[in-house]
């Protein structure tokens, strides 16, 4: 039991951070990037595609994470721009439609090119104890990192000047216009920061189990259910439904099955919703 519950807290860290860069997007904007797994997917396939052709595997990997932190810079300065001009249920319907279709592209596109590609990254070395548990590399690997990147996120988020202007727009748009902050340019930065935390989701994932090109509507449909228990909106929220979830979905794949543990995870968020329509943790 402990050996599982470990290994759910693992892949918790990892839906922790794919719900963030999903709900920080929605805090700002009310955009539902619904293109969110994809993204992450297609990092993966970029840091692949560099490993095989001989590049080092942090180079490789960086340059993935980059790639698809850029692809949401030029999604937000570009597609973005007509969405934002819209206003309530407007704004949210044509964001949902147009990540959507960004998502099909990108899905397209995968499975046309590379269709049987896939990113592992290997550790080698005997694993390592943790609480009596042989723990593999690789998930401590991918444990560490995902709580560095959630720890830097905190502190760009709460010390920062611009992690003010981000709280600031999330509580209230026009007052932060008010106060000289431009929305526009918060908006910009934090989708290209979405795109990495998508990118490094990949990554960290890689070193847990092979990311394959298909892998881009189960992870976006996870993330969806992590921001939604844990609050749109809300940083905080998305780390603790993450982790919870994770351990959740372990445990009941572990003991029910796979397919019985997405169910689980959906009816966790139906049931939220009913609930507590804001989240754990929601804000607004």
């Amino acid at each position: 039991m402990t050996a599982v519950a470990l290994d759910g807290i693992v892949l918790g860290l990892q839906f922790g951070i794919l719900g963030v860069g999903l709900t920080l997007v929605y805090g700002l904007g009310g955009i539902v990037n619904l293109a969110h797994g994809q993204m992450a997917v297609l990092a993966a396939i970029v840091t692949a595609r560099l490993i095989d052709s001989g590049s080092p595997a942090v180079v490789a990997a960086f340059v993935g994470v980059v790639a698809v932190s850029v692809l949401g810079v030029v999604l937000d300065l570009t597609l973005m721009r007509p969405v934002y001009r819209q206003q309530g249920e407007h704004r949210v319907l044509l964001g949902l439609l147009l990540m959507l279709g960004v998502g099909f592209v990108i899905d397209g596109l995968l499975e046309w090119r590379y269709p049987i590609e896939a990113l592992s990254l290997r550790f080698q070395g005997d694993p390592i104890p943790v609480l009596g548990v042989a723990m593999r590399r690789g998930s401590l690997v991918a444990s560490a990192i995902s709580v560095a990147a959630g720890g830097v996120l905190v502190m760009l988020l709460r010390w920062t000047t611009f992690g003010r202007a981000t709280r600031s727009v999330i509580q209230d748009e026009t007052g932060a216009r008010l106060c000289g902050i431009n929305p526009a340019a918060v908006r910009t930065v934090v989708f290209g920061v979405s795109g990495a935390l998508a990118g490094l989701v990949a990554i960290t994932v890689a070193m847990t189990r092979p990311v394959v090109s298909t892998d881009g509507v189960n992870l976006t449909t996870f993330g969806l259910i992590v921001a939604v228990v844990g609050g749109l909106g809300s940083v905080p929220g998305a780390f603790l439904a993450g982790i919870i979830l994770g351990v959740v979905n372990t445990i009941s794949a572990f003991y029910i099955g796979s397919y019985v543990s997405t169910i689980l995870l959906l009816l966790a968020a139906a049931t939220t919703l009913l609930l507590r329509p804001r989240g754990l943790l929601g804000i607004g």
